[in-house]
């Protein structure tokens, strides 16, 4: 066998434990690194760093680049957050951005410890994060005992830099990518043209260069597990595939944010939330957030003469031009209808505060960050049957299943009934993480070998 030749470094999955770093991982069986470092090559690497921590690389390409305030791009300033307050033992953690045919260290973001984001609303208004542009690039120097974190989702970058993962691996650095759903190819409908093959070449390119991928629930590995196994995914070792939950750090309604620190606007806008029940979806406009169907139910509640509130808070995406136009031309908009585009954090944990439940009509998701959110607030979750949010709210979540405005508008009439007599479902005891519990378990499927299974894949030669 080639790989008992070479020396085995500390990374290595031959280490002893007294000599193996807490961030370098521990391999499940079968499952090894494809290339052992040269050594002359790790000496030289080695030579050029003089600090002899491993580096855990934190991909940002995308925020470096372009912060578009994407709930992706939360979980990442919030991870990123709870990783360099609470690094892995004995290892540091450096932000880093594709820079064109290389790597460098993103410096600002570490210094600024990738402040944590607030609750998810899909918003405009919140501030760049940027990297420091007033130095050169500085490339990233890497040893064999380094670990990539592709924690950005990048795929305009990632499929071009086969060749520099290809050396990475070859100079001993492990390579992990986060993924976080695979919806423009489950659901391509719901996407704008050729996002279903754009978004399948990163999930290929990841799946045949990565040592392991990491997706935010389980129901997204088992939807990449499938991907995997139904598309001739080949690699020369095999691939493992492992999950971890998001976190939330939402201020209590009432602790931090007070009726002091909203606007008169806002006020009227509460007020009218609390005059009667209120369902509130929180996230960008989008067609998989399915708003139209439920707008479409809350018209056929007010026909019906149920006096409720429809409550969005979430900015404009794509292929919602008239959605949009509609929200904003409704005879019950500013009445019993409310579009908040660009709420404020205040105005947002108000109405979790004091709203009468979520609605997470979304029609596919990879995670559900609105429903812990919820839950920490204590406000209760009506949720379509989807698996992922089966997995995250369990048994305190009230599901429905609809196909069209009227399903869903009989759906919550019937939530409402129960809501009237007391009996609805309570969200409080729904379990969730905060962000350091998060990055925690992100660590413990990469560096503690907690993996779930081990991918469907197909065998090819080492490169």
């Amino acid at each position: 066998m080639r790989w008992r030749r070479w020396p085995a470094p500390r990374w290595c999955w031959t280490g002893a434990p007294a000599t193996r770093p807490s961030c370098s991982p521990r391999w499940p069986a079968g499952c090894l690194p494809s290339s052992p470092p040269k050594p002359w090559t790790t000496w030289w690497i080695v030579a050029m760093r003089p600090d002899p921590r491993p580096q855990l690389l934190v991909d940002l390409s995308v925020l470096v680049q372009t912060d578009d305030k994407s709930g992706i791009q939360r979980v990442v300033r919030n991870v990123l957050a709870a990783l360099l307050k609470s690094p892995p033992a004995g290892c540091v953690v450096e932000p880093v951005y594709d820079a064109g045919g290389y790597y460098a260290y993103a410096h600002g973001f570490g210094a600024r410890g990738g402040a944590a984001a607030a609750p998810l609303r899909g918003d405009t208004d919140s501030a760049p994060l940027t990297a420091d542009d007033t130095e050169p690039p500085q490339p990233v120097v890497l040893r064999a005992d380094d670990i990539f974190l592709g924690l950005d989702l990048a795929p305009n970058h990632v499929p071009g830099n086969r060749a520099l993962y290809a050396d990475m691996r070859r100079h001993g650095v492990l390579l992990y990518f986060v993924v976080y759903d695979l919806l423009p190819i489950t659901q391509p409908q719901m996407f704008n043209p050729g996002a279903a093959p754009w978004f399948a070449n990163w999930v290929r390119t990841v799946a045949e260069t990565a040592d392991g991928l990491v997706c935010i629930s389980r129901a997204v590995a088992d939807e990449l597990l499938d991907w995997i196994g139904e598309n001739d995914v080949r690699r020369p070792t095999p691939l493992p595939v492992g999950w971890f939950h998001l976190g939330a750090d939402i201020p209590a309604g009432g602790s931090d944010v007070g009726v002091a620190d909203t606007a008169p606007a806002d006020e009227a806008l509460l007020a009218h939330v609390r005059a009667r029940p209120s369902l509130l979806m929180v996230g960008t406009l989008e067609p998989r957030k399915m708003h139209s169907q439920a707008l479409d139910a809350f018209e056929q509640l007010w026909r019906r003469g149920i006096d409720a509130n429809f409550v969005i808070v979430g900015k404009t995406g794509w292929m919602t031009e008239r959605l949009a136009e509609r929200l904003r031309q409704h005879p019950e908009a500013g009445k019993r209808l409310f579009w908040l585009p660009r709420a404020d954090d205040a105005t947002l944990l108000q109405l979790y505060a004091c709203s009468s439940a979520l609605l997470a009509a979304s029609a596919g998701e990879g995670f559900g960050l609105p429903l812990i959110e919820a839950a920490h607030h204590g406000l209760p979750v009506i949720a379509r049957d989807l698996p992922v949010f089966r997995e995250v709210a369990g048994d305190h979540a009230w599901y429905f299943e609809a196909g069209n405005g009227t399903q869903l508008a009989d759906a919550l009439a019937c939530w409402l009934e129960l809501h009237a007599a007391g009996q609805a479902p309570r969200s409080g005891a729904m379990p969730w993480l905060d962000w350091n519990g998060s990055a925690a378990a992100l660590l413990r499927v990469l560096l503690d070998g907690a993996w779930y299974r081990t991918a469907p894949t197909l065998l090819s030669a080492p490169q």
